[in-house]
């Protein structure tokens, strides 16, 4: 049995090695050097376009748990990475020319992986995994279009505004409420007095926002303007939009604030939450500083950042499985960031987990269910169930896994005792992922 593997990112190399590693042959196609897109340079797989950072290397960051699980597990990008890694602190940071080198040498020395240089135009017959990155061919986009059969379910722009877990928020500045006391307190309420908003609006009208790259449309701020540029048209106008306190008294006053930021439930735990109407371009170090002028939100821990910029991305949760199949059509998976999955470590772990299910597939074994527990089996879910509003791309973070359901004092104490759950839990089922 053969599988094509459409994409040489780090998702499609990751996901061609273990469907070879387990005995499955694979046809690898990536259209570089033939063709490539803006963001990247060289004819090497596994290419890093934007850092040469992996992030966080610590147990008490969750994409430190990640990497450790995909080290557990036999990654190749792992593996990789720690080969060509080079010091930076607590951050697992690589020289990207050797990473991407040697990534590439060994995916096109496997004797299972056939490499061709192509550019995909349509979904070929057998199985089929779809790794080809959030700047996806227009060809190959029309393709997807098609198979899917509605608009709806492929996105090409990625307006997201920042998310926050519940338990950073002060509650002792904030309150549930809906606007007028009309149906359930489904908000939690962050109200500013004039002084405050006034700071605050001075820092957001005044902060450094990201640069847009030649391959990032400018209009996808028509359909969804950023906070910063709605800021800029006066220093009332947000009061008059997302920031509008009528109807909203603080309890412990009696009276409505002066400006008032929501935050809506993202997940169903109720551990994440989304500012509403905050979609943003700024750069994310300025993102923390300004939002967390928010009095609420002082020691707010942020754990997706807002962002507006060109990424295809599938509305996973309506199409696919936790395996990273296609519903309708169970020899079609995907891997990588068009899932729905942030960043390069969790494209990566998307790639190893739709390689081996498919491996296992192919082999007639029952799938892994890996656990919610597990940032491998956390990240999966997040895919295919998504969250309370409507699906945007995430990096994998604590608030996606289920709670201790005690208290442990101090964060960095209660996320090392999460990732140590997490190993625990992955090392009960490792010798079964490794098969």
């Amino acid at each position: 049995m053969r599988v094509t593997v459409i994409g040489a990112g780090l998702a499609g190399s990751e996901c061609a090695w273990q469907l070879a590693e387990r005995g499955i042959e694979v046809t690898l196609i990536e259209m570089k050097p033939l063709r490539r897109t803006p963001a990247h340079h060289t004819d090497d797989f596994a290419e890093l376009c934007c850092s040469n950072s992996l992030r966080s290397d610590q147990l008490e960051n969750a994409v430190g748990l990640l990497k450790e699980e995909m080290r557990r597990v036999n990654s190749l990008i792992l593996a990789c990475a720690d080969a060509t890694r080079v010091e930076a602190g607590g951050a697992l940071a690589v020289d990207r020319h050797g990473f991407a080198k040697l990534v590439t040498e060994k995916v096109k020395q496997h004797p299972l992986i056939t490499v061709k240089e192509e550019e995909v135009t349509t979904i070929p017959e057998g199985y089929v995994v779809v790794a080809s990155g959030p700047l996806t061919s227009d060809a190959l986009a029309e393709e997807l279009l098609r198979l899917f059969g509605d608009a709806a379910d492929l996105h090409f722009y990625d307006a997201a505004a920042p998310l926050v877990s519940r338990e950073s928020i002060d509650m002792e500045l904030a309150w549930f409420a809906s606007r007028y006391d009309k149906g359930t307190a489904d908000y939690i309420n962050c109200g500013m007095s004039e002084e405050e908003y006034d700071a605050f609006w001075q820092a957001l009208t005044t902060a450094e926002e990201a640069e847009v790259h030649g391959f990032e449309d400018k209009k996808v701020f028509e359909g969804c303007m950023p906070v910063e540029v709605m800021a800029r048209r006066g220093k009332d106008t947000l009061c008059y939009g997302p920031l509008k306190p009528r109807g909203l008294k603080d309890p412990k006053t009696g009276k409505e604030p002066f400006a008032v930021v929501q935050l809506r439930q993202d997940n169903a735990e109720g551990t994440v939450y989304n500012l509403v109407g905050f979609q943003t371009h700024l750069k994310f170090p300025e993102q923390k500083r300004v939002f967390s002028m928010i009095p609420a939100l002082h020691n707010a821990e942020f754990l997706r950042y807002g962002v507006m910029h060109r990424n295809t991305f599938l509305n996973s949760p309506q199409l696919l499985d936790r395996y990273y199949r296609l519903k309708k059509d169970e020899r079609i998976c995907f891997a990588g960031q068009m899932t729905g999955v942030e960043g390069y470590v969790e494209s990566a772990a998307s790639g190893f987990l739709a390689g081996v299910e498919l491996a296992r597939r192919l082999r007639g074994m029952e799938p892994l269910d890996l656990p919610r527990e597990t940032a491998l089996g956390a990240l999966a879910l997040y895919v295919a169930e998504g969250g309370c509003t409507a699906f945007q791309p995430m990096n994998i973070n604590f608030g996606i896994m289920p709670p201790l359901g005690y208290r442990v004092k101090g964060k960095r104490n209660k996320n090392a005792v999460l990732s140590q759950r997490s190993l625990e839990l992955l090392e009960q089922i490792r010798e079964e992922i490794l098969k």
